[in-house]
């Protein structure tokens, strides 16, 4: 890699970035659509191909994932998201029929076999914890009554991802099914483990990180986070739940510092994780799929829109809460690519990829809008 222009790169990234962040302030909507077609005009077969910087933005993304997650994780405790996970047991089944079903039926209508449909069930169904985050951050939606049940929706989605990940990739291997369950278990259990953590151990984790230096304490939850996320990612548990899950541990005057302290660099990583999904994109080649996409989008927004809706419901909300809990909830991202990307590496259809990348710009870009725009 050459540094020089891969500086060059990253500067010019950034400025443009900030420009269309200055833009979508000016006209009062969300940066996220902004950022996601940024990354399209500097991707492959767009008007400025970033090449050196590459590595560096994928990497800038992950960690844009991780400091959305745990600063998100900062606001609440495990008492607070057990009541809530327990309350909307029935709602996540209901969110996982709804959202699953289009995916599987229309992969079945494509030919892509079982195993294809099921993984375009999955793409369909997990919302993506890292745009709804911002938006509902850059929204000052995060004290809503209907913001608890969104954030218990999206941690059960990912729960369940944390056990069809490695069961889809043993499959696609060719291995046993008995591999895969095993360490979707072992996941499950970890995280279970975190949710159920008394609030006392909760209190003196924080006790431990706490310091008078505010560099030390950046340093020391930058290490933590960092080191967390990426266990959780290699005992196949995304490490967006897993920096979450550091976030609701920590409580008290750390969780208020930490906040302050990481909300710069969760703003500037988070920049790069939007522009990250069109990087690797040519626009010429998404052409084709475009019908397909959008057909996919409508009926995947309308099933996801339901269920957040029926979930505001059954806690009693307003007829506002539930529309703003059904729009904000229509957004998809990360772990869609990442299924995508098991997916063609295992040899399924490898159509599957255009599709995936077009079927989450359109619901990230139209999600963050609608969100932007409801009650």
């Amino acid at each position: 890699m050459q540094i020089e222009i891969a500086l060059i790169e990253l500067g010019i990234l950034m400025l443009a970035l900030a420009l269309l962040g200055r833009l979508a302030q000016r006209f009062g909507l969300p940066a996220i659509p902004f950022y996601l077609l940024a990354g399209l005009f500097f991707g492959e077969g767009g008007i400025i191909p970033i090449t050196e910087a590459g590595p560096f933005v994928d990497v800038g993304a992950s960690l844009g994932v991780v400091f959305l997650m745990f600063v998100l994780g900062l606001e609440y405790s495990p008492q607070e998201l057990r009541q809530s996970i327990s309350t909307n047991r029935l709602s996540s089944v209901i969110d996982l029929v709804f959202n699953a079903t289009p995916g599987v039926v229309i992969g079945l209508l494509l030919g892509w076999g079982a195993l294809g449909a099921v993984v375009l069930g999955g793409i369909t169904y997990v919302s993506s914890s890292g745009v709804i985050a911002k938006m509902l951050t850059d929204l000052n939606r995060l004290g809503n009554r209907e913001t608890p049940t969104i954030l218990s929706i999206l941690v059960i989605e990912d729960l369940v991802m944390a056990v069809f990940l490695p069961v889809v990739a043993v499959l696609l291997a060719g291995d046993s099914v008995m591999g895969g369950v095993v360490s979707g278990i072992v996941s499950l259990t970890i995280v279970s483990a975190v949710l159920l953590m008394p609030s006392s151990a909760g209190r003196q984790v924080s006790r431990v990180m706490n310091t008078s230096s505010s560099e030390v304490l950046l340093i020391s939850l930058l290490g933590v986070v960092l080191l967390l996320a990426g266990l959780a990612e290699y005992m196949h548990i995304s490490y967006a739940i897993g920096a979450f899950l550091v976030g609701i541990i920590l409580s008290g005057q750390v969780a208020e510092r930490g906040r302050a302290l990481l909300e710069p660099l969760r703003d500037s990583f988070a920049a790069l994780f939007f522009v990250s999904f069109g990087l690797g994109v040519n626009p010429a080649d998404l052409v084709e799929f475009i019908p397909l996409a959008l057909g996919l989008a409508l009926v995947s927004a309308i099933s996801k829109f339901g269920s957040g809706y029926l979930a505001a419901k059954k806690n009693g909300f307003a007829a506002k809460g539930r529309r703003r809990a059904g729009v904000t909830l229509i957004a998809r991202g990360e772990l869609s690519v990442v299924l995508a990307g098991i997916a063609i590496a295992g040899g399924i259809n490898s159509d599957i990829g255009p599709v995936t990348i077009l079927f989450v710009l359109i619901l990230a870009i139209g999600g963050s809008v609608a969100t932007r725009f409801a009650p």
